[in-house]
């Protein structure tokens, strides 16, 4: 390993020596970039940003590796190999290694009929000069999936099925007693029954034929069949919800704790059905509103786990979906709808059964003491966040930020101490203790983002007609902190044990630390603004820097920009036994306990929480682990599943705009194109490369921006940009956009 002059600044050749020792040292091991800068002792940002660029060299190398999780590794490359395909739409596809090294490329002459996503064995092939390594697929150790959704066009003695996938180059070939009654146009899902050595195209048959091509619902279920996701329950699951006694003894509630007297409502969006979540409120002492009072709040969550048992056959079809799913138009839920909808739901005015958090807190939102319960609750009145969001300006305690937002706000008629509204004085009450709550968080370092998100205005037909953007306010933030409060209360509970004491098993939701590297990209983007981001020291300081960054570029030109750098920097949240606390929240311990109903990880700490209650032994690890990867895998189709209804409406609406004119911002940078964001809609299309003429352009990933060789015009993420609407691809989900220059 090189020794460091201290008198001279190390050069890119010292870097890239001490990387190749370094590397080859310890080839075993995997290592963050922030490890590689500590073992370098490198602590300028200069010199970090160099040892990133020879890293991403080392890696076009194939010297070193990505990691799952984003370190680099040691590539020590065989023969034969094991890894994931991955299906190209120009037959340029390419071999991901499990070691993370570089990926390979495998023409379509070598690929053997592995479809995207497969498990393979492959051979290198012999490294020719000038030329990218290649391999050929030997093996195909297990398919990923083999099912795809398109368009029927039906001959008089076979049909093919159109897909509009990019992971399927070809048609895939039905014979006519396969086609299963599809007709030409329309939508279907076809299983690939073989594929012979010799033929172009798969062969399949019809499993589900979804509807008329360009119909809503046919639409929606497809988006769904494209991502493996459900779109319909079985009938022996619905039969077995219908036989449920939805009564309650008073046995059961003889042993529970009686809040059927307390003020308790739920809060929810205007068009939900499924209220698993509620809270009360009343005076343990003191007045309402004093600094001397002391408040009893209930976080009152359905109480799933007391009708669906585990193993049942509820249990097992919502342990296989593991989230309901929230579409454009609809919810696909996990639970069968007279669970979700009608006996678990916390419907006003009904005796309901709650697993609840009973805290004790005084006028600064301390908590002076709290316990778990099974509850018996009656919901006092089901309110709209619309409507809390009225009844806090109608008081004048709204927060300035909800008030200087566009549209209508009402009069205030009321006050803290005078307040107006159906059961304002608990919700001013409440609001005011969530306010605290939220400053203590963002004080300890929670990041706070609060990305606006696109909605639709939908007809009965399901029909685009306006969109609007969700903004989060004091109504939903209220909600927000009393769910967070309970479920890092629940995880505390369980996972905090005196010192040498082993914590019982728990699905934790967990959120890894930023990404060294993508952190260092954000501290050089922020910098051509002229902010400052210091990257080192403890993840508090840098969560604490991160949230001045946030608030420094609130309101400026570069907000979009910046905000949508950062989100890159950081890690996707998941489920996990082994806890290693949640960054975002800044929290050390964190779980999933207030939507049984729609995710099916509470259910699971529910279970948990009520067995180690009883004195039960701590649960198999293992078992809750994989529960815990599973439920992370749902949650990600899910949430590419919503994604892929929003653009498909996005798309829809914008069908009957084309040609017409719109201010928006760069919100990507590709090598293909940037993508514009249409200011007045949320609503995102194409700019494709080769239409930006008079220049040859280059994709500077680094500072995310595209250079013209020539003239050096840029394209910055962020940029304002005027559009035309140029075309609308519903099938492909796919808006393009013309540039209009000034």
């Amino acid at each position: 390993m090189p020794k460091k002059n201290a008198s001279r600044r190390l050069t890119k050749r010292d870097i890239y020596s001490f990387l190749i020792d370094f590397f080859e040292s310890q080839p075993g091991k995997s290592f963050t970039a922030k490890q590689v800068f500590t073992a370098l002792k490198l602590k300028t940002h200069p010199q970090r940003m160099l040892c990133i660029d020879v890293l991403d060299e080392l890696t076009m190398e194939d010297y070193v590796g990505r990691t799952a999780d984003g370190g680099y590794r040691f590539v020590a490359r065989q023969q034969v190999m094991e890894g994931t395909f991955r299906r190209r739409p120009n037959g340029r596809n390419v071999f991901e290694p499990d070691d993370g090294g570089k990926s390979v490329l495998v023409f379509e002459r070598n690929s053997r009929h592995a479809l995207d996503g497969d498990r393979v064995r492959v051979t290198l092939l012999a490294k020719r000069r000038s030329h990218a390594r290649e391999a050929e697929v030997v093996e195909i150790v297990k398919r990923a999936h083999d099912t795809f959704v398109g368009r029927l066009k039906v001959e008089r003695q076979y049909g093919f099925l159109i897909t509009e996938s990019r992971v399927l180059a070809q048609d895939i070939f039905i014979p006519k007693n396969a086609l299963g009654g599809g007709r030409t146009g329309d939508k279907a899902v076809v299983k690939i029954t073989e594929w012979p050595d010799d033929a172009k195209s798969p062969i399949g048959r019809v499993v589900d034929v979804l509807g008329r091509g360009g119909e809503n619902t046919t639409e929606m279920h497809a988006i769904l069949a494209e991502y493996g996701l459900p779109y319909k329950y079985p009938e022996r699951v619905e039969q077995a919800a219908n036989a449920i006694d939805p009564g309650i003894t008073p046995e059961e509630i003889a042993r529970r704790e009686d809040f059927r007297e307390v003020t308790t409502f739920t809060i929810d969006p205007r068009d939900a059905k499924d209220f698993d979540d509620a809270l009360s409120i009343r005076l343990a002492s003191g007045q309402w509103g004093e600094r001397s009072a002391v408040y009893e709040i209930g976080v009152h969550i359905a109480d799933v786990s007391h009708y669906v048992r585990e193993g049942d056959i509820i249990d097992k079809e919502a342990q296989r979906r593991a989230t309901s799913i929230y579409l454009v138009d609809r919810t696909i839920p996990m639970l069968p709808e007279r669970l979700c909808n009608f006996i678990c739901s916390l419907r006003p005015d009904e005796e309901k059964l709650a697993y609840s958090c009973i805290f004790c807190m005084n006028s600064q939102a301390k908590v002076l003491s709290w316990h778990l319960a099974h509850t018996v609750i009656r919901s006092d009145r089901r309110f709209a966040y619309e409507e809390v969001q009225t009844i806090l300006e109608q008081n004048g305690v709204a927060s300035a930020e909800d008030l200087a937002l566009p549209g209508e706000h009402p009069q205030v008629v009321g006050s803290k101490n005078n307040p107006v509204g159906e059961f304002s004085r608990e919700i001013i009450a409440l609001d005011a203790l969530a306010k605290l709550l939220r400053a203590e968080r963002f004080k300890r370092g929670s990041i706070g983002f609060d990305r606006p998100e696109i909605r639709f205005e939908i007809d009965e037909k399901g029909t685009p007609i306006s969109t609007y953007i969700k903004i989060a306010k004091d109504a939903n933030k209220l909600v927000e902190e009393f769910m967070l409060l309970a479920n890092r209360s629940v995880a505390e509970y369980v996972g905090r044990v005196p010192k040498g004491k082993k914590a019982k098993v728990l699905p934790y939701r967990i959120h890894d630390v930023p990404d060294q590297e993508k952190l260092e990209k954000l501290a050089t983007f922020a910098g051509k603004f002229g902010h400052k981001l210091v990257t080192e020291g403890s993840k508090t300081d840098v969560a604490k820097r991160l949230n001045k960054l946030l608030e420094d570029v609130h309101g400026k030109a570069e907000e979009k920009a910046v905000e949508m750098v950062a989100l890159r920097a950081m890690q996707k949240a998941r489920y996990s036994t082994h806890n290693i606390g949640h960054y975002g929240l800044m929290f050390p311990y964190y779980t999933h306990f207030t939507s049984p109903i729609r995710r099916y990880p509470d259910t699971m700490v529910h279970r948990l929480l009520t067995r180690y209650e009883e004195g039960g032994r701590s649960a198999s690890r293992e078992k809750y682990e994989e529960l815990c990867d599973h439920s992370s895998d749902m949650e990600m189709l899910a949430t590419q599943a919503e994604r892929a209804s929003i653009k498909y409406k996005q798309v829809e609406f914008m069908a009957a705009r084309l040609g017409q004119t719109f201010e928006g911002h760069i919100s990507g940078i590709t090598e293909f194109g940037f993508y514009v964001e249409i200011e007045e809609n949320g609503c995102e299309g194409l700019v494709p490369l080769r239409d930006l003429q008079g220049d040859y352009y280059e994709y500077d990933d680094r500072n995310f921006c595209l250079v013209g060789r020539r003239t050096h015009r840029r394209y910055n993420l962020g940029d304002a940009v005027r559009i035309r609407v140029a075309k609308a691809n519903l099938d492909r989900k796919q808006l393009d956009f013309e540039l209009v220059e000034d």
